[in-house]
């Protein structure tokens, strides 16, 4: 996998200090995400295209961007960033802090329903490399089969 390649330089260092520094809506978002739904791995801060994404997984090929009040002004440049992220294969979820902060659980239960509706984008680039982890899913050839 290859999240940081063509990415600018300085793009790790400003990653790490987005980590470091959350939203009380990202640090409650993803407290929940990794409670509520745990068989999923969250990457937090992740690069995506050329743009820095709040919430990633990866295998699923979802992302949920949590968005302030600066975003309110500046609803063309989202919809031309979620554009992109979608050409780079992901689903893209958006929600506003007051959303997280005030309903956490209806915010759950959306990200929750999108992860168990197939991805029709990226589908036609075949499943994403990495998407497994260590060990889930190897296949023994010639087992199951009945000959």
């Amino acid at each position: 996998m290859h999240l940081y390649k063509d990415q600018p330089a300085g793009i790790v260092a400003t990653l790490r200090a987005a980590r470091r520094n959350p939203t009380e809506a990202e640090t409650k978002l993803l407290r929940a995400l990794r409670e509520t739904l745990p068989q999923y791995k969250w990457r937090f801060q992740a690069p995506v295209g050329p743009f820095r994404v709040d919430f990633m997984c990866f295998a699923e090929r979802l992302v949920i961007e949590v968005d302030g009040a600066t975003h309110a002004e500046a609803e063309s440049d989202d919809a031309a960033r979620t554009a992109i992220i979608e050409r780079e294969g992901y689903r893209v979820l958006r929600f506003w802090n007051n959303d997280v902060m005030a309903n956490t659980e209806g915010v759950i239960a959306k990200v929750a329903e999108a992860l168990q509706t197939p991805s029709p984008i990226g589908r036609e680039r075949g499943p994403a490399r990495g998407a497994r982890g260590k060990g889930e899913g190897d296949e023994i050839p010639g087992a199951g089969r009945r000959g």
